[in-house]
């Protein structure tokens, strides 16, 4: 394995854990990246998983001991099993969407112009929602009632639109309908686990006759990357989320946006 395809790797993997959890779209950043790098991982699925997997077990031990109270209290009455009946709501409609539509998006939809325009579009939703949403009536998620948590479900049924950003889809229709930014982010990070975990496998199980693991070296390295810096991103987001609001996240999509076209339009 040359040093080259190992630093690939290494930038991929920074992306994914960057983007993964910010409402700046991961997939739209790692087919930006892919195309002006001229990334070329290992035959399959096998790399993709690999730092979609990283960043998901970054989030999980971030969230542990909640996790193990849900686990623990969703067998009995009680606030335990109102939450992960809410996650399921809210997990539904994606996981619905995806399986009919999986092989169609993938194949029309997963290109560099999508992508550009998804982030400029969504971009200048985020900046104008966060202006004009109402004031928070719902403050912690524990709150978040089965109606809130279908129709976060379904914003993020939007995400599987390259480029529209999966926790950005979910936090602005968290924001519309009066759920708190430090609660938005908690539930679309919450959230993230089984989306991620079912999307990995179901992509895992769709490939698994062109999986090839021959390239351990980048595997590893993006596995590794994109675990260590999604960790810190999700610590660094829900301290300072409160405070500066998602509008810098629309900024910076709508630039993102605007010079990848041109890049593209340059060739």
């Amino acid at each position: 394995m040359d040093i080259a395809a190992l630093f690939s790797a290494l930038l991929m993997g920074i992306v994914e854990g960057l983007t993964e959890f910010l409402p700046i779209s991961s997939t739209g950043h790692l087919i930006l990246l892919g195309e002006l790098i001229g990334f070329q991982g290992p035959p399959g699925k096998a790399f993709e998983i690999s730092i979609q997997l990283g960043a998901v077990l970054a989030v999980t031990i971030i969230y542990r001991g909640l996790i193990m109270d849900l686990l623990r209290g969703m067998w009995r009455p009680g606030v335990e099993r109102f939450y992960v009946v809410n996650l399921v709501l809210a997990f539904l409609p994606a996981a619905i969407i995806g399986v009919l539509l999986h092989k169609t998006i993938t194949e029309v939809l997963f290109n560099p112009w999508v992508v550009c325009v998804a982030l400029i579009l969504g971009g200048v939703a985020i900046i104008v929602i966060e202006r004009m949403r109402p004031a928070p009536t719902i403050h912690s998620v524990p709150e978040i009632g089965p109606l809130a948590a279908v129709l976060i479900g379904l914003g993020q049924a939007l995400a599987m639109i390259p480029g529209t950003s999966r926790s950005g889809a979910t936090i602005i229709t968290a924001l519309v309908i009066g759920v708190e930014r430090r609660a938005a982010a908690e539930f679309s990070f919450m959230l993230a686990i089984p989306t991620m975990v079912a999307a990995t496998f179901y992509s895992l199980f769709k490939a698994r006759h062109e999986i090839d693991f021959s390239a351990f070296g980048q595997i590893g390295v993006g596995f590794v990357t994109a675990f260590v810096v999604a960790y810190f991103t999700v610590r660094a987001v829900l301290a300072v989320i409160g405070r500066i609001g998602f509008t810098p996240f629309g900024w910076y999509r709508i630039g993102l946006g605007l010079v990848m076209m041109a890049v593209l339009a340059l060739g």
